[in-house]
């Protein structure tokens, strides 16, 4: 082992998954929230952090985003996962003996259609691993668990029906967060610039803000918002494009960005993982 990477939830989660699969030189660390996973790597517990942020079927992790500007993290890479969900039961239990299927509320709805089509109700749980190790301890037939091969490996669950997520592109994006920034590499496909910013109270400020990367050729993927300090008038922006900021057109378009901002911060440069195209 070469050091800890945290994650969000109990052995045998997604994220646990994720780990494995990035970082398999790695120990994983099993936090309770996304708060103590940030907290661990910054208070040095953990070397790196395994944080998800969003699932092409269900869209943004809940408040992630509003978490990492505040983190006193950085982002050193990005890892694509996909994420075949299955149904887990008791030794012995057989599908139509299912009632509830017990999940994290982000994995529910991508599974919709296959608990309507079984008539299993769907039971919000606060970890897919948790899950599997709560319906494993009930030995309850009628209980099942929708989670990972890996959760029915730990907690010696049979899984009933496998991959029934109804995408069957169904991946979650993972950022990889340790304490110091790392901008001296670059990728074989390209590289990835997160940062977040407040702009200007002035009109039309945002889209004076964004017209620096138009007009540099610069792709933006991702641009949310989210209102910070409790009020409705305070809005940061969090945003991903590809490239590198010592990329002159990345420069310019960074340049020009600060212009209209208040505030301007880098959360990461990092190789595009393959997956991502």
């Amino acid at each position: 082992m070469t050091g800890k990477i945290a994650f969000q939830g109990e052995p045998g989660a997604y994220s646990h998954q994720a780990c494995i699969a990035a970082r398999p030189g790695y120990e994983p660390l099993p936090c309770a929230t996304f708060e103590d996973a940030v907290e661990a790597v910054r208070l040095g517990k953990a070397d790196l952090g395994m944080i998800a942020v969003e699932n092409s079927t269900y869209g943004r992790v809940a408040d992630v985003h509003s978490l990492l500007p505040k983190s006193g993290l950085h982002i050193i890479d990005e890892a694509f996962v996909r994420v075949h969900v299955n149904l887990l039961g008791v030794p012995g239990a057989t599908t139509d003996q299912v009632q509830c299927a017990h999940g994290h509320p982000v994995i529910l709805p991508q599974v919709a259609s296959f608990l309507k089509q079984h008539g299993i109700k769907g039971v919000v749980s606060s970890d897919n691993a948790r899950a599997a190790r709560e319906v494993a301890q009930g030995g309850d037939p009628s209980q099942a668990a929708l989670a990972s091969e890996l959760a029915a490996d730990i907690y010696g669950l049979t899984v009933l029906e496998r991959h029934i997520e109804d995408n069957d592109t169904n991946t979650t994006r993972f950022l990889v967060m340790t304490r110091d920034i790392d901008m001296t590499r670059r990728g074989d496909h390209g590289m990835i610039t997160s940062f977040v910013f407040n702009v200007r109270n002035i009109p039309a400020a945002l889209y004076k803000a964004m017209g620096g990367f138009a007009t540099n050729g610069v792709n933006m993927t991702k641009l949310e918002s989210y209102m910070v300090g409790g009020t409705f008038t305070a809005t940061q922006f969090y945003a991903d494009i590809e490239g590198h900021p010592d990329d002159p057109p990345v420069a310019r378009a960074l340049e020009e960005l600060r212009y209209f901002t208040t505030e301007t911060r880098i959360l990461g440069v990092y190789p595009a993982d393959p997956r991502r195209h």
